[in-house]
């Protein structure tokens, strides 16, 4: 599950063409309809970007839009989930690349022309029918049916537009060489067969626990490794939002209320599920191609199984899947397919539909038209959202309030016991470590780094709660003792011995593999027998990652030899080459021009991720935390049972 969102969300990762695209995501989800909890905060500013101040709305508006695609395609989305994947500060982060690049398009004066607007609004295919552009009354009833003000609309395809043509200008002097194409070429179409075995250190058991002398010895022959950072200790009240809750009392008014000024979150999109078949043209004569999708049609017409005849005939990537498309995957189908889609019903067989490189017929499986959940439905969702929100408020409350007596009296512990909170010692901390049960991302630590001794701090909110911290003491970093990291240095010893065994282990495996399988030596030693039918340079190996010395071996060694052993992070690798797979020139020279053009996408999207780099240090970003934070909390609740 969270391997497939991983590769979904490559989408939100910063690259070239991503940036523009992104300004009619936040336009459309800005007029999506937010409720009161967006309209709050809209004066609010979350980061500053030179000389532009976003506001805290632009961001909650981008996140919940961005999270509520995703959860559209994944439907076990949840707020842990959404924490791992990392989707707040990558939306915050797109967010602030779109402002540097529009701030430099602006200084160099580049401006999008009414003639390309309007080409722009022509070229989109949900204002298209048949190929030709639905005219502009239509175009403008689809935006009013949307809930898009027109004015906004055209906007963002204006900052678009001069988005576009700002990263031309700046990608301009990035070029490729002949012999830059022809490596990658091959890199993305060589591949290797290998057998490998792997050890594990970890798996290694030493025959004795090594002496104290031994470890002391360690100790004093690598001194210079062992550090002790500067950590701080403090004083801290903090507030759980979950321990709070309990006391939380929502009348059904407040559930109805919420419901009502959040109708589009409860909304759930059209469901249409699509399967297909389909049949290229290839080399073959359009007229046998158009006979044998013909001869299809009739077989379904007849009664046959349409999923059966997919597996049987179809030539595309949900063949083995009987043509299932499910619910989404067919929106990556051509604009005369999901055309066709859209006029269908459920149960439906279309015709032969001709494409420029093939045939295809599709069958509706389900359609099921957006429906807006009823309250009943909703209502635990509801409930548990303002329950967040409101022990959120409450604990921002409370904790204001002992921030306020904490300075006046210039102590966290006095003004504590005033209101009757708890204090508790956070431990000496390094800076950015986390307190697991209340702080996972290192908030309060990276607090206490930025207070003098005794100073006490503004709120501190974390996906957990509200808290304050009053610094105590500084411990400075100096050269550690041995009893200060005799865990540590025992760690290392024994992880170093492991290594040693390891290696001498492959050794000897390497020595025997002349006269015995691979395999058996592997049973032998207790290692870890793999294969890969075939790698290609810089793909991810079984066990070993992803591992440049390994990558050379597989296109370096002698097919049928034997490597040396390899060192890994964590043990080593053995590996013999079974076959290799190469291009040679006359294949490369026939995908050359489309090889240039992936290429040089890729080296424009690497030179904007050095350029954004250097932006961002020249015209300077400052992002609210606290802000941001108490943001992504307000939102994640609506996932909190998800």
């Amino acid at each position: 599950m969270l391997k497939a969102m991983r590769k979904n969300l490559k989408s939100l990762a910063p690259t070239l063409w991503i940036v523009i695209a992104a300004f009619i995501i936040a336009i459309f989800a800005v007029w999506g309809g937010a409720g009161r909890l967006g309209e709050a905060r809209a004066a609010n500013t979350i980061a500053t970007v030179g000389s532009q101040k976003i506001s805290a709305d632009v961001y909650y508006q981008s996140l919940r839009q961005q999270l509520e695609n995703l959860n559209r395609q994944f439907k076990q989305l949840n707020k842990n989930l959404i924490q791992q994947l990392n989707i707040p500060q990558q939306t915050l982060e797109q967010i602030i690349q779109q402002s540097l690049l529009l701030q430099k398009a602006k200084e160099m004066g580049i401006e999008a022309t009414p003639d390309e607007i309007r080409a722009k609004i022509m070229s989109y295919p949900v204002f298209q029918k048949d190929g030709n552009f639905i005219g502009f009354q239509e175009y403008k009833k689809i935006l009013d049916w949307n809930r898009i003000p027109l004015a906004k609309f055209e906007e963002s395809l204006k900052k678009e537009i001069i988005l576009d043509k700002f990263i031309k200008i700046i990608s301009a002097g990035v070029v490729v060489t002949e012999d830059e194409i022809w490596q990658n070429y091959k890199t993305e179409n060589e591949s290797a067969k290998l057998e490998f075995v792997v050890i594990e250190s970890d798996k290694i058991k030493l025959d004795k626990e090594p002496s104290s002398a031994e470890i002391k010895q360690y100790f004093e022959k690598n001194k210079s490794k062992f550090h002790i950072p500067e950590k701080r200790e403090g004083i801290m009240v903090f507030l759980k939002t979950d321990e709070l809750q309990p006391e939380i009392q929502l009348s059904e008014a407040e559930i109805e209320k919420y419901y009502n000024d959040n109708l589009s979150q409860f909304k759930e999109p059209e469901k249409i599920r699509v399967s297909r078949i389909y049949l290229p043209f290839q080399d073959k004569e359009k007229e046998l191609v158009r006979a044998e999708a013909q001869g299809i049609l009739d077989k379904i017409k007849s009664g046959q199984d349409f999923s059966a005849l997919a597996e049987k005939y179809s030539k595309d990537e949900k063949a083995k899947e009987g043509g299932d498309w499910g619910l989404f995957d067919w929106r990556k189908l051509s604009p005369e397919e999901q055309q066709k889609i859209n006029s269908m019903v459920e149960g439906e067989t279309s015709g032969l539909i001709e494409l420029k490189d093939g045939i295809s017929i599709l069958k509706i499986g389900q359609k099921t038209p957006s429906k807006t959940k009823p309250l009943e439905e909703v209502r635990e969702k509801i409930k548990t959202i303002l329950k967040e929100k409101k022990a959120r408020d409450q604990a921002e409350k409370r904790i204001s309030n002992l921030e306020k007596i904490a300075k006046k009296e210039k102590n966290l512990d006095v003004a504590a016991q005033k209101l009757g909170l708890k204090i508790r010692k956070t431990g000496f901390l390094k800076d950015g470590q986390a307190i697991e049960d209340i702080d996972p991302s290192g908030s309060i630590s990276q607090s206490l780094f930025q207070l003098k001794e005794q100073q006490i701090s503004s709120l501190i909110y974390t996906y957990k709660g509200v808290g304050v911290v009053q610094l105590k003491t500084i411990a400075l970093p100096h050269a550690a003792s041995f009893d200060e990291v005799k865990n540590e240095v025992k760690k290392q010893f024994i992880d170093r011995e492991k290594k040693q065994k390891a290696l001498e282990i492959m050794k000897k495996v390497n020595a025997e593999l002349r006269s015995k399988n691979l395999e058996i030596l592997a049973e032998k030693y207790g290692l870890e027998y793999k294969t890969a039918e075939e790698h290609k340079r810089g793909q991810y190996l079984s066990m070993v990652g992803e591992n440049p010395e390994v990558d050379h071996l597989a296109f370096s060694l002698p097919i049928g030899e034997a490597s040396q052993p390899v060192e890994l992070e964590n043990g080593y690798a053995l590996l013999r080459v079974l076959g290799r797979k190469e291009v040679t020139r006359k294949d490369f020279e026939k995908n050359k021009n489309e090889q240039r053009k992936k290429l040089l996408e890729a080296k424009r999207n690497k030179f904007l991720q050095s350029y954004l780099y250097k932006l961002r240090n020249e015209m300077g970003v400052k992002i609210r935390y606290d802000l941001f934070l108490k943001i992504n909390s307000d939102i994640m609740a609506r996932f909190e049972g998800e």
